[in-house]
């Protein structure tokens, strides 16, 4: 079945399309400009994993002892952020990303 885009949510970073949201999971793409971030942040609820397509990101991350590490990630990579754990993303290149998600897409704490 065909469909159209959710949403398109231009960002000063870049911009998010909201490809699906469904009572059980929701699905962006993400571009973030060279040199840009979002904030540092975590969520009550949503759980999130996110695969680049393309560019390089640097992402900071809380490690499993919850100390904050920036990891550096390149096409085919792959991260995961469950509920409370800090991170942001910043693009070292112009970047895109799949995120794909639980379905809490307003639980966000910016820090």
């Amino acid at each position: 079945m065909k469909q159209e885009l959710v949403k398109y949510v231009e960002k000063p970073w870049g911009y998010e399309k909201w490809i699906a949201v469904t009572d059980s999971y929701a699905l962006k793409e993400i571009f973030l400009k060279k040199d840009c971030r979002c904030s540092l942040q975590y969520h009550e609820q949503k759980e999130e994993h996110s695969y680049l397509l393309k560019g390089k990101v640097a992402v900071e991350e809380d490690d499993e002892t919850g100390t904050l590490v920036t990891n550096i990630y390149e096409p085919g990579g792959c991260w995961h952020e469950k509920p409370h754990a800090r991170h942001r993303v910043t693009a070292i290149e112009d970047s895109t990303f799949i995120e794909v998600s639980t379905p809490h897409l307003d639980d966000v704490v910016r820090i």
